[in-house]
């Protein structure tokens, strides 16, 4: 079983190349208005259709929970290193757990965290941006609509 998510973009090129670089994978499938990526690890089937427009985030986030801080670290490396601005929350308490992560952007504004759950708490203390709504637009610059596998 593989969880799906599809999501909007307004640029198919930009956006395999952000989602090429945050999944460490190519696309297995590209159409002119269509991408489709199949993860293993985590169990992801993940599809870009492009659209004419799209008007804001219509998710709260996506994310990969990890199994150590040397993971968020090591993943936080990587995608720097392919130019991505990443900004880290360490040690935060957000959404009933204290957790070492860092976030990134993909060109249509979605975010992604990579985060480490230390452990769990009581209240949903906000220190980080997972509970809020605060997107941070990364330019990264590399055409409209349909659906499907």
């Amino acid at each position: 079983m593989k969880m799906h998510v599809g999501i909007n973009v307004t640029d198919l090129n930009e956006s395999i190349e952000f989602y090429s670089k945050v999944f460490n994978t190519d696309p297995v499938k590209v159409k002119p208005e269509y991408a489709k990526f199949l993860l293993d690890n985590p169990g992801l089937n993940f599809t870009l259709n492009l659209k004419d427009q799209v008007s804001g985030n219509q998710v709260g986030h996506f994310g990969f929970q990890v199994d150590n801080l040397e993971e968020v670290l090591l993943q936080k490396e990587r995608l720097e290193k392919l130019g991505f601005f990443a900004r880290e929350e360490m040690d935060v308490t957000c959404c009933y757990a204290t957790q070492d992560k860092f976030w990134v952007t993909d060109p249509n504004g979605n975010e992604w965290e990579f985060f480490y759950a230390k452990g769990d708490v009581e209240s949903r203390a906000i220190d980080s941006s997972c509970c809020t709504t605060q997107p941070v637009k990364v330019e990264i610059k590399s055409s409209s609509s349909s659906c499907c596998s």
